[in-house]
Order: C-alpha cells, then sequence, then structure tokens
C-alpha cells in the first residue's frame, strides 16, 4: 500500500471540493439553489441544453424529424452547466435531476415535461411514429440498444472521460479499470455492426440517435483526445458507421445547437429557427455574443 493510499471514514462528509474540471457544480444535493425562470418560445417544443453527448441526441432527434417532414418544429435554449444554471428554479421545476438535456412538450393542453435523454428519444418517436417501430421483435430491439446505451455510457463518460481527462492527478487503477470498460463496450458495438448496417438492424432509430453522440464521437477523435490510447481504428465497424451518421445533414445540425466551444461556425447556442443555421452562428454574431 502506498504512503498515500486513503481510508474511508466511517461516514462521508462533504467537507473539500472534489477538484478537477467541474469541481466547482458538483454537490450531495439536489434542489435549486437560486431563483431562475425558463426562457420560454413560441414553438410547441421548448429544449433546454448543451452540446454535450447527451444534449445532441436531443438535437439531433428533432433537426432529423424535421428533415423528414414532421411538425417538431422547436426553439433550443442553452443551459450552461459550468455557470450553473441547472441548478435554476426553472430547470429544476422541469427537471429534479439537475441534468440535461430537458424538453417541455406544448403540443397538448397542458405543458409536459420530459426528461433524460433516453425519455426524450422515445417521447418524440413515439410522437411522431419515426425512428422506432411501431411494435413486435423490431421495437424490442432498439429499445434494448437505447438502454444499452443508457446503462453503458456512464462508464465511458463518468467514469473512463472523468479520470482520463478531467481528474486533477492521473491514477493509473481507475483509468486502466475504465479503459478495459470502454474498449469491451465498443467490441460490443463492432461485433453488432459487423452484421447490420444500423445499430438495430436495417434501419436507422432511435438507438443509433442514442449511441453515436457518445461512440461514434470517440471514435472520431472528438472526446477527451482518447482516440489513440484507446486505439478506436481498430474498431474499425463502430468507425464506419460513425462516419455515416457524421455525414447525415440532421446531424451535423444537431451538433450545432446549444454549442459553446469549438470552431465558432459549428456553435449555435440558440436555435428558434432552421434559418439560424444559416445567420446566427458565432462567426456571424461574433464569438462574444
Amino acid at each position: 500500500m502506498s504512503d498515500d493510499s486513503y481510508t474511508p471514514p466511517d461516514v462521508w462528509r462533504w467537507e473539500a471540493a472534489s477538484g478537477g474540471q467541474f469541481a466547482s457544480i458538483n454537490r450531495p444535493i439536489a434542489g435549486p439553489t437560486n431563483d431562475k425562470d425558463l426562457p420560454v418560445g413560441k414553438h410547441p417544443f421548448q429544449l433546454y441544453s448543451l452540446a454535450t453527448p447527451n444534449g445532441v441526441k436531443a438535437t439531433v432527434m428533432l433537426e432529423e424529424l424535421l428533415a423528414t417532414g414532421h411538425e417538431a418544429e422547436y426553439d433550443a435554449w442553452m443551459i450552461k452547466i459550468g455557470d450553473g444554471d441547472q441548478f435554476g428554479s426553472g430547470f429544476v421545476e422541469i427537471n429534479p435531476n439537475s441534468k440535461i438535456p430537458a424538453l417541455v412538450d406544448h403540443t397538448g393542453d397542458t405543458p409536459l415535461r420530459v426528461f433524460e435523454s433516453g425519455s426524450i428519444l422515445m417521447h418524440l418517436a413515439e410522437k411522431f411514429g419515426a425512428f422506432l417501430p411501431a411494435s413486435g421483435p423490431a421495437r424490442t430491439e432498439v429499445i434494448n440498444w437505447l438502454m444499452w446505451q443508457m446503462g453503458s455510457a456512464p462508464y465511458l463518460g463518468g467514469g473512463f472521460g472523468h479520470v482520463y481527462a478531467y481528474a486533477p492527478e492521473k491514477w493509473q487503477y481507475p483509468i486502466d479499470r475504465f479503459a478495459m470498460e470502454a474498449k469491451r463496450q465498443l467490441d460490443v458495438l463492432d461485433r453488432q455492426l459487423a452484421e447490420r448496417p444500423y445499430i438495430a438492424g436495417d434501419d436507422y432509430t432511435i438507438a443509433d440517435i442514442a449511441i453515436w453522440p457518445w461512440y461514434g464521437q470517440l471514435c472520431l477523435g472528438r472526446l477527451y483526445s482518447a482516440g489513440t490510447f484507446l486505439d478506436v481504428a481498430s474498431y474499425k465497424h463502430v468507425t464506419a458507421w460513425a462516419e455515416k451518421i457524421d455525414a447525415r445533414a440532421a446531424v451535423q445540425r444537431g451538433r450545432m445547437v446549444n454549442r459553446s466551444f469549438g470552431e465558432p461556425h459549428m456553435q449555435l447556442h440558440e436555435r428558434h429557427s432552421a434559418e439560424d443555421f444559416e445567420t446566427s452562428t458565432q462567426d456571424k454574431i461574433g464569438e462574444d455574443a
């Protein structure tokens, strides 16, 4: 045992910041920290989000629905998690878990809150009858993979991503532990995609929309600067699938919405109409806007 090993106390107490990126917004309690109403636009769907992988799921889904002719027009408002917007009273009211994305559906008599990215995908898919088979084995297979993503990605993000890219110090044990799991998950996907064009079969579905922002973007070199470390190029079927989905116009638009980092032309902080992609990206209105 090393001299700096940690012996947990009998009862853990929140006495110091954990350090590392995002430490300032981590806390062991729920609920709002301030009173702040959420803005509401004119469209049927109001999205409150940020272009993290989970946020990208929702914006890609909405853009895909619009691209296929569905009446899924939406306003997308940026939730700056680094500033603690997710702890405002208005946001906590629509998602008591204080995580993005969160959606309010105004198409019914009473506004309906929808939180958790998988729930948003299922809600929209069922509402419009799109990207999810209506019944039978094909529907079950899509849901299988949607739930796979919901259960697996925390090991990639909060596990591997945190200890490899964001933790204040690098420790071999947790990095090895979560790198092993991330590679196992990539192998699961690679074997699945070796025999079919999309995750759940012949058709593009919410399973692809859920999994691509995490594992597809990892294979495209967009997560944690970890592509070389995890040897993502060796997962040839996942990489080919990732590139195929990345080429979809709706996916490209979805990546831009609520994005506050990267190249200015890829940042559309708020989205209120299709024209915003041409007129309101940060290269058009100024990087500090």
